[in-house]
């Protein structure tokens, strides 16, 4: 399989042969108080869809895992108990995050984020692994479980976890629910395109100009 070239059709992520050793994935989380009603920061996001967590739970994950896999887990602060749910209904277990803080240009913490009690700055991938010897490379081993970068578009994440994983985890690679493509990289999503553009001009001003076929 040439990854480079594979996109995955949006709406089937089983039913292929491939097995990826390492899935990055980036899920459109809903976001609701106890009381089911949604934050007034979060309103705005209403435009974009969402999925339930019965709805990431079910997709199948599993299925285009290989025996022995590494999983990134993108999850707001408010729902880390519902990306464990997730990890584990996808048959992984949890082992360790990584941090993105989110940065200004000078460095210091970009406070416009959103949140029910706290204004937050950051955001966490989970990792987890299944199978055995699921350890991280040896580069891993020497990594921080720190990304410090400025925000860009809606939602969308740092470059410098692509290089983090590749660094850490064995391919071959598939990113769900990914924007554009990346050059060694299998994608899904209904934004896996290589002509993708950003949609959203909040803080598209630290957008990179090309993000199709990063190096």
């Amino acid at each position: 399989m040439n990854a480079s070239t594979v996109n995955f059709k949006y709406g089937s992520l089983s039913g292929g042969n491939a097995q990826f050793r390492t899935i990055l994935a980036d899920p459109p989380w809903q976001f609701a108080n106890r009381t089911g009603k949604m934050a007034p920061e979060h309103r705005r996001l209403s435009r974009y869809g969402t999925m339930t967590l019965p709805e990431i739970c079910a997709l199948p994950v599993e299925d285009v895992a290989a025996p022995t896999a590494h999983l990134y887990l993108w999850v707001p602060n408010a729902l880390l108990p519902d990306g464990l749910e997730v990890m584990k209904a996808w048959g992984f277990s949890y082992k360790s995050n990584l941090i993105w803080h989110k940065t200004r240009k000078d460095g210091g913490s970009d406070g416009r984020g959103v949140g029910f009690y706290f204004r937050n700055v950051t955001e966490v991938i989970l990792f987890g692994v299944r199978g055995k010897n699921a350890r991280t490379l040896a580069p891993g081993r020497r990594q921080v479980n720190f990304i410090a970068e400025q925000k860009r578009e809606h939602s969308r994440k740092p470059d410098q976890q692509y290089e983090l994983i590749e660094a850490c985890s064995p391919g071959p690679y598939l990113e769900l629910f990914a924007r554009g493509t990346r050059r060694g990289w299998a994608t899904w999503g209904n934004q896996a395109s290589d002509d993708y553009k950003p949609t959203w001009a909040t803080y598209s001003n630290h957008s990179q100009s090309d993000r199709v076929a990063a190096e």
